[in-house]
């Protein structure tokens, strides 16, 4: 600031000692898209409205719990498929895949595994209102006839490609964060699910170019079958050629243990008839006496004919019967098989926060997962991880004494040199965003020497201490990075004649030590 020196006396002058700083943003804040329960909130819509969660009651709060995933019981053709087997028939639990959705419960397993500060983008709710046309014929009121009113049906939603795509496009308002997931895109059908994670892609490394998007593989409850109908095969071709290294992929899904056998009871069973009918079966087979057998068929008529709550029909069938507990236990089992990359989120958070950013997200424990769908073994990890196209994909793998571990630390880029490592491509965008919003203080500034000066001390700076961190390599600070910006380094007087200002910032990033190999040779014995 300049001073009026017009009046005799002292004038005092502050200066600057240091430069500005530059603040690291935020690296482990994960972006999710899906269907919710709730859709309002004080009576404004939260549809394609992103919302900042900090923690699982928090979404709660905002948008409620999961969906009633429900399920018919049919006979079974095998032995292998029956979930229950009475008087020599078997029976088996279909699911309706309208009432599946896993948002809610991909969010929990977030949380599981490390998970803090997210963001949520409801596209929709379980069920849809339709109005029902009033019935043709009048109603007698008491002051004559009235006609009668319309009403509105609920009838559940189906997850559509269009309202994933809008939610994803939301985003793009919002600055804070760094990854992005659409969960339930694998609920879609295969050409639906590769185009809304080909726009995931596009949006993280066209549109913002500072996310990035974990992706789950279609069908990924399957194992490998190496022809026509592979289930990676048919990842790798339709997730395309573009922005591959803003993303990373992760199979097989996972046996969970979000969904806790409390939240199973009677009402996720829709044919209550045959419910009654095969543990009828079984309280014949089972009962002391018909006598008994007769008051346990009179007690699940209750059940079926829907005079009996919910929850007292539920306790009286665990205790009564074991055939329910098994239809119980199948239907947790089903529900808690979910894609991994919801865990893998938590697990970025907790190794960003431990170990930094630049520490590779991998040969760490996957919590509240029992096991993979599908046990890899070191030749099936081969063609996962090397492959011609390069589309690698990471293994996720059950080791005996370490539970379910990450096996894999690679983008969709594999061939690349420059990026062919999650933690590389986050830290490099770390990097560079952070030191873009600092140098906007910089902006009308003048295009001098002293400016420059300043600059290149700020960036210096925080390139250091990511140096002392671990993040860059090198014995010094100038074996791993590098900043220059002025005349005759990277600028030129037309630069500043137009209002350019040019810096250049080589970095030197840690990169993981992805296959070790020991070397042993036998010695000759001395002496």
């Amino acid at each position: 600031m300049a001073l009026n020196l017009a009046t005799p006396g002292v004038y005092i002058e502050e200066l600057n000692a240091f430069p500005n700083s530059v603040a690291g943003i935020p690296t482990s804040v994960p972006a999710f898209v899906g269907y919710t329960e709730k859709t309002k909130r004080d009576g404004k819509s939260l549809v394609n409205q992103p919302v900042r969660i900090n923690s699982l009651s928090d979404y709660i709060k905002h948008f409620g719990t999961g969906a009633k995933s429900t399920f018919s019981i049919q006979e079974a053709q095998g032995s292998d498929e029956a979930v229950v087997e009475v008087s020599g028939r078997g029976y088996k639990l279909v699911p309706d895949s309208a009432t599946r959705f896993i948002l809610f419960d991909s969010i929990r397993l977030f949380f599981a595994n490390g998970g803090s500060t997210c963001w949520v983008v409801s596209v929709g709710g379980y069920t849809t209102s339709t109005v029902a046309p009033a019935p043709a014929k009048s109603k007698e009121g008491k002051e004559g006839k009235e006609p009668a009113a319309a009403t509105e049906v609920a009838k559940p939603n189906t997850i559509s490609k269009k309202m994933l795509l809008e939610g994803v496009e939301a985003l793009v308002a919002e600055s804070e964060p760094s990854m992005l997931l659409v969960p339930e895109a694998v609920m879609l059908s295969e050409g639906d699910c590769s185009a809304v994670q080909q726009d995931m892609l596009t949006h993280c490394g066209f549109k913002m170019r500072d996310r990035f998007a974990l992706l789950d593989v279609h069908n990924g409850t399957k194992p490998r079958s190496y022809d026509a109908n592979d289930v990676i095969a048919k990842f790798r071709e339709g997730i395309g050629l573009n922005q591959l290294s803003f993303g990373a992929a992760y199979y097989p899904w996972v046996h969970s243990t979000v969904v806790d056998s409390e939240e199973i009871d009677v009402s996720n069973i829709t044919n209550l008839d045959v419910l009654e009918s095969v543990l009828g079966a079984e309280a014949d087979v089972l009962a002391d006496s018909p006598k008994k057998a007769e008051e346990v068929k009179a007690e699940l008529k209750k059940v079926s004919q829907g005079t009996m709550n919910t929850e007292q029909a539920t306790q009286m069938l665990g205790v009564i019967s074991p055939s329910f507990k098994k239809f119980q236990a199948a239907i947790r089992t089903y529900l808690n098989i979910l894609p991994p990359a919801a865990g893998m989120a938590g697990v970025y958070c907790m190794v960003d926060n431990e170990r930094g950013i630049w520490k590779a997200p991998a040969n760490v424990s996957i919590n509240s997962v029992v096991a993979p769908t599908v046990r890899l073994t070191n030749e099936d990890q081969e063609d996962l991880n090397v492959t011609v196209s390069g589309k690698s994909i990471n293994a996720i793998r059950a080791f005996v004494g370490d539970g379910t571990t990450v096996w894999g630390a690679r983008t969709l880029n594999g061939n690349s040199q420059d990026w062919k490592y999650i933690n590389v491509r986050r830290t490099v965008t770390f990097i560079e965003e952070s030191i873009k919003y600092a140098a906007k203080k910089y902006v009308y500034e003048p295009n001098t020497a002293n400016t420059w000066v300043q600059i290149r001390s700020m960036i210096s700076s925080f390139l250091s201490n990511i140096w002392r961190q671990g993040g860059l390599v090198g014995l010094t600070s100038d074996q791993a990075f590098e900043v220059q910006v002025g005349m005759g380094s990277t600028m030129t007087p037309n630069d500043v004649l137009d209002g350019v200002m040019n810096i250049t910032v080589k970095v030197a990033v840690s990169r993981p030590a992805e296959f070790i190999v020991i070397t042993f040779q036998q010695k000759m014995q001395e002496s």
